[in-house]
């Protein structure tokens, strides 16, 4: 019949969710407001504004990685810290940068969700050889053993999250400043 991935179309009504859930019917409203009210199953964005931006630990977490990105406003933030893996929230000042650095025993994954910047990628500190522009969306593999940076060029904060395979940061971290940040290592 119809193969439409979002559900069949009900004009002039809408479902902006899973079609079937919990081996229920979905439930066609005229209006979004409706359906958050009324369904249960019913997933929203906009209920992530509620959610804290904090550090999970190991328990189960689903979340709208974007808008938890975008949302931060610390230098940084560890959201996720399991055994063998974290995620960070990061906002980089305009001008400002991670700081040039090397992690020997951990890959490291990048992604731009908001703003502009430079990264700097080399097997030594006086040799980074690799150097991109990168923008939403654009993602950075750094693998062990690299020298690397990511400096702010646009006109408004870097906004990114990154994932430490294993951890990198204490659990809960919490960096408000980059100042902040680099006392709190020199300490660590």
């Amino acid at each position: 019949m119809y193969n439409y991935p979002w559900g069949y179309p009900q004009y002039p009504y809408y479902y902006n969710g899973v079609p079937y859930q919990d081996n229920r019917q979905p439930i066609f409203w005229g209006n979004t407001d409706e359906i958050e009210h009324f369904n249960p199953f019913y997933y929203s964005h906009d209920h992530e504004d509620y959610m804290t931006l904090k550090d999970y630990g190991d328990n189960p977490l689903v979340v709208n990685i974007e808008h938890a990105t975008e949302r931060n406003n610390t230098f940084r933030t560890v959201l996720w810290t399991g055994e063998n893996l974290q995620v960070t929230l990061m906002s980089i000042d305009v001008g400002d940068d991670i700081g040039l650095e090397v992690h020997p025993n951990v890959d490291q994954f990048l992604r731009i969700e908001d703003g502009e910047g430079l990264v700097q990628m080399g097997d030594a500190k006086e040799n980074l050889s690799l150097q991109r522009r990168v923008d939403d969306e654009s993602a950075i593999i750094v693998p062990a053993g690299t020298w690397h940076n990511v400096i702010n060029i646009g006109n408004q904060p870097l906004k990114l999250y990154t994932i430490y395979a294993p951890p990198e940061h204490p659990f809960g971290t919490i960096h408000r400043t980059k100042a902040e940040a680099i006392e709190a290592e020199g300490h660590h």
